[in-house]
């Protein structure tokens, strides 16, 4: 039995954070039922790639999910969905603050209906403050709180991140935590909650050691130089002869003065406190001289925490990846199958089958609504 069988989940979310907050609750057992507008469902629907009649991210997302539609404003929609609030544990919703009481289907009203339920709202910047209704995206939650500042590129401008950090980390990751931290307190108390996930507030853990050093020693980080944003040769990315990227991050001194030999680094230069800068500049020019291959040779197994910068494409092919076995599960759709989003969900709690689907646009309402 997975640890959430018998949990059923509302999800109101749309796009990123949400749902990929209840594909783990799913995965771990869950029943998720996602609510989507009539005509148009997610909007994530409608991307491309296609995968099948919608898009390859809304398939990854949710996957192992029913859909019902249901207009939202319409004046008997709360009626309608009383039942399924009745014998729901979790809501979870990431409208801007204020639309869901607006709507009829606001915390305090939800309470009233199902004492029990844990009720999830996600947002950029959270239920109060001067910035909670204020328009925004992964990109501008990671520039509000200095996560962006951190990392500059080689003329001095902070640099794209390469992931959604404040969708998945900051949003969808700390709603499952919180959800189930909320499940075993309703086990204790038999009482639901109210639980305000702030995607801008969780992204600050990610720069604690930069609060620390500031905090306390006025140490305030400057763009691109410290010991893990590029300031230090110990932990740096060096362009090879193929422009290809070596990922170089021997910061214990062990490390570093093996990493020193194999690349030929000369003595003058391997005591790195007196001036990184210019040791981050003769290694460039070192690795520089060698292609990747060539460097993925000197290297081979030696313990020194390098490593070539790989493609999407190649780690899926990863024979590491690959033995453990992290995309043997699949998402179908007819005949076209793909492999399924590994989620953060231990082996024993997942479930034992190795396909699934996602559903299509309102594909429970018949059997929903009418039970």
């Amino acid at each position: 039995m997975r640890p959430l069988e018998g949990i059923t989940v509302l999800d109101f979310g749309t796009l990123l954070p949400g749902p990929l907050a209840t594909l783990i609750l799913a995965e771990a057992g869950a029943q998720v039922i996602k609510i989507e507008r009539p005509g148009r469902g997610d909007e994530m629907r409608s991307y491309t790639p296609k995968f099948g009649a919608d898009s390859v991210n809304f398939a990854m997302l949710n996957r192992g999910k029913r859909s019902l539609t249901i207009d939202l404003k319409a004046d008997d929609t709360l009626e309608v969905l009383t039942p399924l609030i009745n014998q729901a544990d979790v809501l979870l919703e990431q409208f801007r603050p204020g639309v869901m009481e607006k709507l009829g289907f606001g915390y305090a009203a939800m309470k009233e209906l199902n004492p029990g339920l844990i009720y999830a709202s996600i947002t950029g910047y959270g239920q109060s403050g001067p910035l909670a209704q204020v328009a925004a995206h992964d990109l501008n939650y990671c520039a509000q709180t200095g996560m962006l500042s951190l990392v500059s590129d080689r003329e001095g401008s902070p640099a794209l991140p390469g992931a959604l950090v404040a969708d998945i980390a900051g949003g969808a990751y700390p709603a499952v935590l919180n959800i189930l931290f909320a499940l075993r307190q309703r086990d204790k108390s038999g009482e639901g909650c109210y639980l305000d996930i702030s995607m801008s507030d969780n992204l600050f853990p990610f720069m604690y050691w930069a609060m620390g050093n500031g905090a306390a020693a006025q140490q305030w980080p400057t763009p691109g130089g410290e010991l893990v944003t590029g300031g230090s040769p110990r932990y740096n990315i060096y362009r090879t002869a193929d422009d290809r990227f070596i990922a170089a991050a021997p910061l214990e001194e062990k490390f570093w003065i093996q990493f020193c030999e194999l690349i030929g680094l000369q003595e003058n230069f391997r005591d790195d406190s007196v001036d990184p800068k210019s040791v981050i500049e003769r290694v460039a020019a070192l690795i520089r001289e060698r292609t990747a291959q060539q460097w993925r040779e000197i290297f081979g197994s030696k313990d020194i925490c390098c490593n070539l910068v790989e493609t999407v494409q190649d780690a899926l092919q990863n024979p590491h990846f690959v033995e453990r076995k992290l995309f043997d599960s699949a998402i179908v759709y007819g005949d076209t199958t793909m492999p399924a989003l590994p989620v953060p969900v231990d082996s024993q709690f997942r479930g034992t089958e190795g396909k699934t689907s996602y559903p299509s646009l309102g594909e429970a309402n018949e059997a929903l609504l009418r039970r």
